[in-house]
């Protein structure tokens, strides 16, 4: 694979090397750290969880107001590169913030920021894909991105993982070995944002008017959002994959929480989420192939389906060998899913356009998510049961499903009026 990729394209697959590192803490170490908070500050365990969902709803929520006009700004010409490192430094900054905090509420309230600069990157970050390859390599190079993301993030938990569970064979208290572990991400995060910000170039922009950046910016989302429900496969396919990916993050977010919820062991919990990216790892390659000599609206229909008998499965969870089982079903899909649904829509939008398209889409991914977490903190609040709470995603798996296939149904057409 490495023979065959671009200095561009390899590039641009670090950064996912990079802060993929910082989603592995916030799903794996970051949950515990705050649940020691918590707990040191007399929140139930039913709160926790709830507590914790509620924050990610927030962070999201602010990456929806602000993923579409940033995206849009750094559509023009030499906009995407400066303002995608800044939220990478604010974020990066925030994480080494976080294990000097010892105060649960305070913790959430420095999470959010830090989640939402996090989020702000991969606008970018994505919309970089139109730039840095091709139509035809897309579903390849952005499986291979995931795929070496969920792999070399592995490095840094590992480390941090041994500083925690180890720490007082080290000769450190917890809470600074869990301090340790925010820092050792975040300086690797920002070691690998390193290359693709000395190789990007930005090949497909809108030409920036003196002194209108802004003011143009909200002109031309206006009218991409007026477009958009003209362009019923753009529409129906960002509604299908508001659902589905909504669902796919939430459980992504909260398998640690839940898992601790439902009285697992944490290190346990840790190990099976390391195995999980261990299994995305080629699972992810694998599908990027796939891609090349099966519809990519059909993987994503397989991984969707996957998904949602993940969501029921987990409904069932009691014991830790079931953890191991949902963790290494959620590897085989996760990558997957991500990986086609980006190249996927990259494709459908116009190449010059692609921040303010990719704003749009992290509303409906990232930005969207909010949903799914507060979904299962309501419920779980409701009834009393984290089981019930995480249930209740399967919902949106179904709806996603449903809207997916007529948007496939709409960007196959063209396709096949040439054939024809």
């Amino acid at each position: 694979m490495r023979g065959r990729l671009t200095k561009k394209e390899r590039s641009w697959i670090l950064y996912d090397v990079g802060n993929s590192a910082f989603t592995l803490l916030v799903t794996t170490i970051m949950p515990l750290y705050f649940n020691a908070l918590a707990k040191a500050g007399g929140v139930s365990s039913v709160n926790y969880l709830a507590y914790w969902g509620y924050a990610a709803s927030i962070s999201t929520i602010i990456v929806a107001f602000l993923g579409p006009v940033m995206g849009t700004i750094t559509d023009y010409k030499g906009l995407k590169k400066p303002i995608f490192l800044a939220f990478v430094l604010v974020g990066a900054g925030l994480c080494c913030l976080l294990g000097l905090l010892t105060y649960w509420l305070a913790f959430l309230v420095v999470f959010i920021i830090a989640k939402s600069a996090y989020s702000a990157s991969l606008v970018f970050y994505d919309s970089m894909l139109v730039d840095v390859t091709s139509d035809e390599r897309s579903d390849e190079v952005s499986s291979a991105g995931y795929a070496w993301g969920y792999i070399g993030s592995v490095v840094p938990f590992i480390v941090c993982l041994l500083l925690v569970l180890m720490h007082d064979k080290i000769g450190i208290s917890q809470n600074t070995a869990f301090g340790f572990a925010f820092v050792i991400t975040a300086v690797w995060w920002v070691v690998f944002t390193v290359p693709v910000l000395k190789n990007y170039k930005q090949l497909h922009y809108v030409e920036k008017r003196e002194g209108m950046a802004i003011v143009g910016s909200f002109k031309r989302l206006g009218h991409t959002l007026k477009n958009v429900t003209k362009e019923k496969n753009v529409f129906l396919f960002l509604l299908a994959f508001f659902f589905y990916i909504d669902g796919v993050y939430t459980i992504i977010a909260m398998a640690t929480s839940y898992g601790t919820s439902v009285g697992l062991e944490s290190t346990s919990l840790l190990l099976a989420l390391l195995l999980t990216q261990f299994v995305a790892f080629p699972c992810a390659l694998i599908v990027g192939k796939l891609a090349k000599k099966y519809n990519t609206a059909s993987l994503i229909r397989i991984c969707i389906i996957g998904y949602t008998c993940i969501a029921v499965f987990a409904i069932f969870l009691k014991s830790q060998w079931q953890f191991w089982v949902l963790a290494v079903a959620v590897g085989v899909f996760q990558g997957g899913i991500q990986a086609l649904s980006r190249s996927y829509f990259a494709r459908i939008v116009p190449n010059e356009q692609s921040g303010e398209y990719f704003g749009l889409y992290d509303i409906c991914g990232k930005g969207a998510s909010f949903m799914g977490t507060m979904l299962v903190s309501v419920m779980t609040q409701v009834s009393g049961s984290p089981s019930v709470g995480v249930g209740s995603i399967t919902v949106m798996f179904i709806i996603g499903i449903f809207l997916f296939n007529k948007a496939a149904a709409l960007n196959e057409k063209p396709a096949d009026a040439e054939a024809a």
